[in-house]
């Protein structure tokens, strides 16, 4: 911890299993930059700037002063976090919280916008909310099924608060040749590595593995037409996106990824991230029915709607090295730490397909 003009600037208070330092991500905003933005806010002068250390992507800061503790949102992805899009983003969290939904609204600055600029980034300031994250593990039963509801009372409302969203002829899905010919160059990559190690090999065994299970289920592939009915999604909902205090979900964060996709999907998807054992990736199905069973009674979707999104979401698994690919092509390291349990929970999903399609449909 130090004191750069009397404002302490802390280290973050315990670093996230999910993701390295800052440094990797882009270069840390200054010290001087971060005072600048929080003089267009009506908050007081900042007397401790604590980082956020959670999350894949973003970069965060818990700002306290003399009026109340604040989150300041630093956003990194140049490409989709245009002030257009992060407005569109503020108005929607903001009208559902107007409905009742667990959504922080960013502060206006002075000048009433939401988005701040500062050299040359893109920044929010929002209430902090206290809580912690939960893994769905740590979930009863109840409490799961009450996230299910959540997650279908947000998509129905998203439908309420942004434009309507015209029915696309379908959504196409990932060509298992291409696949093939990317599992072939990350081999190779891997062939090249100098400091060969751990990861290395078992990156060889998943990607041998892969070949495998496409070969054994190339002929499943899911027409563009098979997709279930698209609307607004959060985008990112997951864990590391939800907080709860005590046995309450208190806040759904981080809406950057707001957008358009088959509302069923996300469902699914959501579920795979949350109720996952953290080391081999098995599913918790108990949990996970309880989840979709609420779901579905709250309108947001059929048990067929579900069995196509499972069998999509799965496809896509099936075809996705993205972690592989930011290891090996990119020399970015943070989601070292995900790809084992997310290469085991594929594996198993294979083996165990219709018990899974069974807990999201029953």
């Amino acid at each position: 911890m130090t004191t750069q003009g009397q404002i302490i600037v802390c280290a973050p208070a315990r670093p996230d299993r999910t993701a390295p330092p800052f440094g990797t991500l882009s270069p840390p905003v200054a010290l001087e930059d971060l005072t600048g933005v929080l003089r267009s806010y009506r908050i007081g002068r900042p007397r401790e700037i604590r980082p956020v250390a959670e999350g894949l992507l973003n970069r965060g800061y818990r700002i306290t002063t003399g009026s109340g503790r604040y989150f300041l949102k630093c956003y990194v992805d140049h490409v989709t976090a245009t002030r257009t899009a992060i407005t569109a983003q503020h108005r929607a969290s903001r009208d559902l919280h107007a409905l009742g939904l667990p959504t922080p609204s960013p502060l206006p600055a002075l000048g009433g916008r939401t988005v701040t600029s500062y050299g040359g980034r893109l920044f929010a300031l929002y209430p902090w909310v206290a809580g912690r994250h939960r893994h769905g593990t740590e979930l009863t039963c109840g409490q799961s099924a009450g996230l299910g509801e959540l997650l279908g009372r947000i998509h129905g409302s998203l439908g309420k608060v942004c434009a309507p969203v015209p029915q696309p002829a379908g959504h196409g899905t990932a060509e298992p040749a291409e696949t093939v010919l990317l599992v072939g160059e990350l081999r190779r990559r891997i062939a090249r590595t100098e400091a060969y190690g751990p990861f290395d090999a078992l990156a060889e065994q998943r990607l041998a593995e892969r070949l495998e299970l496409i070969a054994l289920y190339r002929h499943r592939r899911p027409a563009p037409e098979s997709a279930p009915p698209t609307g607004w999604t959060h985008g990112d909902f997951h864990g590391l996106n939800l907080l709860y205090r005590g046995e309450s979900l208190a806040a759904v964060l981080d809406w950057d990824k707001l957008g358009t996709r088959p509302q069923a999907e996300e469902a699914v998807r959501a579920a795979t991230l949350i109720f996952n054992d953290r080391e081999s990736g098995v599913l918790d199905l108990v949990r996970v029915r309880r989840y979709s069973q609420a779901y579905r009674a709250c309108g947001a979707a059929t048990a067929a709607q579900l069995a196509a999104a499972v069998h999509r979401v799965w496809w896509e698994r099936l075809n996705d090295l993205w972690m592989l690919q930011w290891h090996y092509q990119r020399g970015d390291h943070r989601a070292d730490p995900l790809f084992p349990a997310s290469a085991g929970q594929l594996a198993w999903w294979c083996q165990e397909y219709e018990q899974v399609l069974d807990a999201f449909t029953n």
